[in-house]
């Protein structure tokens, strides 16, 4: 059952940041991406740190060494990374990003074998091969820009991956520490102190446009549920299961969000797309299974 919850909110999470490219969409026509990035960041911080005042037993117990790393692993993920993917996003196209932040799984289970010493396994690594698959069956590839002129986005781009994937490992790490709502707190906090600067330069050669009320609605969805409520779902998932194992959940977001948007545009669902979703599925259900049973042990390579 424990397994289950953990699969459970990782799912969930994943799904919710695949929604929210929707709204993202349209909030992002008025207010600049960074200074979005920290709104989002500040009001999943006062959703939290209302949480973790009121629930003291939710609080646990960590030394100051490991509150200093929550707020460095916060600046990675949620500054440096989530900042490469505006920028990458920017520099490059949708397509671009949707295809490359897609290798952030394997860079999960690669930093997971490296820095906590997870085994994998033949299932995991059928179920992480199958799911790359389908992601690249339902990204469409051909609409994706790999010329000279799309460099700086596409290494933008990697980097998100890359560090995303160190920051979920890190956060694994972290969750053995501290309690998921101080480690989600903590995390926001790291996270504005670099974006909260980046987004007051931004702020010098960019306008805010007007803030009616959807966008206002949109803020708040964006900062409550696609932050405060899906990194914790995510925290929680990392603090119950193997990295490895958490990173198979990662690919709902992409399929989602291409599910999504296809469809509020009214367009139809693509062959390609169902037969990459029903890969990813099946990916999931190997990796879920592989989190409540022993498989074969798959040996890293040395040195790895």
């Amino acid at each position: 059952m424990k397994n289950l919850l953990g699969v459970t909110a990782g799912l969930t999470a994943a799904a919710i940041w695949g929604g929210m490219y929707v709204v993202s969409k349209v909030v992002l026509d008025v207010v600049p991406p960074l200074s979005l990035l920290s709104l989002r960041l500040l009001l999943g911080m006062i959703v939290i740190g209302a949480i973790w005042l009121a629930r003291p037993a939710s609080r646990g117990r960590g030394d100051l060494r490991s509150v200093a790393a929550a707020l460095g692993i916060g600046a990675l993920g949620f500054g440096l990374s989530l900042g490469l993917q505006f920028i990458g996003t920017k520099l490059s196209n949708a397509s671009n990003a949707a295809l490359v932040t897609s290798a952030s799984p394997a860079f999960m289970v690669g930093f997971a074998i490296w820095l906590l010493g997870e085994r994998t396994t033949a299932r995991r690594l059928t179920a992480l091969v199958l799911a790359t698959l389908g992601i690249v069956v339902v990204v469409d590839p051909s609409a994706a820009r790999f010329d000279a002129s799309a460099f700086w986005g596409n290494l933008a781009l990697l980097g998100a991956a890359l560090t995303w994937g160190l920051f979920s490992v890190l956060v694994k790490w972290a969750s053995q520490r501290l309690s998921v709502l101080s480690l989600s707190l903590l995390g926001f906090m790291g996270g504005l102190v670099l974006s909260g600067p980046a987004a007051a330069l931004e702020l010098q050669g960019a306008s805010v446009g007007p803030l009616s009320l959807p966008i206002w609605l949109g803020i708040l969805y964006l900062g409550v549920v696609s932050t405060a409520l899906a990194m914790t779902l995510w925290n929680h998932a990392l603090a119950t299961l193997d990295a490895g194992v958490v990173s198979l959940l990662f690919f709902a977001q992409p399929l989602v969000g291409v599910g999504l948007g296809t469809t509020l545009l009214g367009e139809r669902l693509s062959p390609a797309f169902w037969l990459g979703g029903v890969m990813i599925v099946m990916s999931v259900l190997l990796v879920s299974r592989a989190a409540s049973k022993q498989d074969v042990a798959v040996k890293p390579p040395a040195g790895g």
